[in-house]
């Protein structure tokens, strides 16, 4: 498996496999071709259908000012979901032709080439091997990470924390209207203010969640810097259950990072034996990662045993299983903002429910990684973030029906 720093990578939304890979990739080819003088970029699959809405060409534009942007909506045969072709021509040389797989999380593979990102520093592949070497050698999870991780691993890491506190902190100071056709109005400072009469512990509780993972998730929605974690379509989830803890509850910032390294943990094994992309697995890759990864992470963070961090992990994937990728008018807002809240609350009652039936479970993490990757693959394309299904077909025809 990779370094936890491919899981968390900081940049700009509204999403990583369609605004930070790109970019990613737009990088390394005028690195390769400074001399270029002219570069025509095709967009493939999710990248066609929903690459204007996710601002793709935006993302590589901003590196590649004059680069020629097309969106092919034909070609299906395809290597991978989110493909992308450079064109480079350059002065009395032939043309040369570069494909791009924008693989989720913001990371990138050039065809037939392998990546500094892929190199492996885990010989692990499964939690359970994971979690067999911890018991023999008397490990915490955070001391098993440490183990194969750069010494740097934490710097990194308290690097990524602010980044998710300050986007936290500006989506709740900030008011207006989302970008796009939705015209959204930002709700995160209304969650964060308004108070209900005779409110519980438990609705504050769950306001503040979804006022945080409302704020991050607008931030993204509106194109500002955010945090793959593990992808910019669910950012809103580790930050906003994280966020809580720290400052809500009172967890110091160095248990939190502790707590981040092990969420990045358990995405790892996801990436690595199943996928985090919604365009090749549905939204059950992004939020159902991001709740399985904010719900280990807690079980950490309180405490508890081995266990009850896999049945945690576990659990909060289960419950996302089948759910579909279906941004409508192709923006990452509806059901996105909504599903981060929703998945955040989900992590929580996921660790609760770890604290007393983890020794009675029949169903291993690694087990459900691979029943999420394999109903992703059996899963419609329609589902798989090309909004021509689920809530985004049904919200077209209504416009195009009138009825509203």
């Amino acid at each position: 498996m990779r370094s936890l720093r491919s899981v968390y990578k900081i940049g700009h939304g509204p999403s990583s496999s369609h605004t930070v890979g790109p970019y990613n990739a737009a990088l390394l080819i005028k690195d390769r071709y400074p001399d270029y003088e002219r570069i025509e970029v095709t967009l493939y699959g999710s990248l066609a259908y929903t690459g204007e809405g996710h601002g793709t060409g935006k993302a590589i534009c901003s590196v590649i000012p004059d680069a020629e942007i097309r969106f092919d909506t034909e070609t299906t045969d395809l290597p991978f979901p989110n493909t992308m072709k450079f064109c480079i021509f350059r002065k009395g040389l032939e043309p040369v032709s570069v494909r791009i797989f924008s693989i989720g999380g913001g990371s990138i593979r050039v065809e037939n080439e392998s990546s500094q990102d892929e190199i492996d520093v885990y010989p692990h592949r499964s939690f359970a091997e994971m979690l067999e070497e911890c018991s023999r050698d008397g490990l915490t999870l955070m001391q098993f990470i440490e183990r194969y991780e750069e010494a740097s691993i934490r710097d990194y890491l308290r690097e990524v924390w602010h980044a998710m506190e300050g986007c936290v902190e500006r989506g709740l100071q900030t008011e207006g209207t989302l970008p796009g056709e939705l015209h959204l109005s930002r709700k995160a400072k209304m969650l964060f203010t308004m108070r209900c009469s005779n409110e519980s512990s438990d609705v504050t509780m769950n306001r503040l969640l979804a006022a945080y993972a409302y704020s991050v998730s607008e931030e993204n929605a509106s194109e500002n810097l955010v945090v793959t974690a593990p992808t910019c379509g669910s950012c809103g989830v580790i930050p906003a259950v994280f966020y809580y803890m720290a400052h809500d509850r009172g967890f110091s910032e160095d248990e939190i990072i502790d707590a981040l390294a092990v969420a990045g943990l358990i995405g790892n094994v996801i990436r690595t034996n199943a996928s985090i992309s919604g365009a090749e697995c549905g939204c059950q890759a992004e939020i159902g990662s991001a709740c399985s990864m904010a719900a280990g992470g807690l079980a950490y963070l309180y405490g508890l045993d081995s266990y009850q961090i896999e049945y945690a992990a576990e659990n909060a994937m289960e419950h996302h299983l089948g759910l579909t990728c279906d941004p409508v008018c192709g923006l990452v807002q509806i059901p996105c903002i909504e599903r981060n809240a929703v998945a955040a609350m989900r992590a929580i009652n996921a660790v609760n429910i770890s604290r007393f039936l983890a020794k009675t479970r029949k169903i291993s993490f690694d087990d459900i990684v691979a029943t999420m990757y394999q109903t992703g693959k059996d899963m419609d394309v329609r589902y798989k973030e090309t909004s021509h299904g689920g809530l985004a077909a049904m919200y077209r025809t209504k416009q195009t029906s009138g009825n509203n």
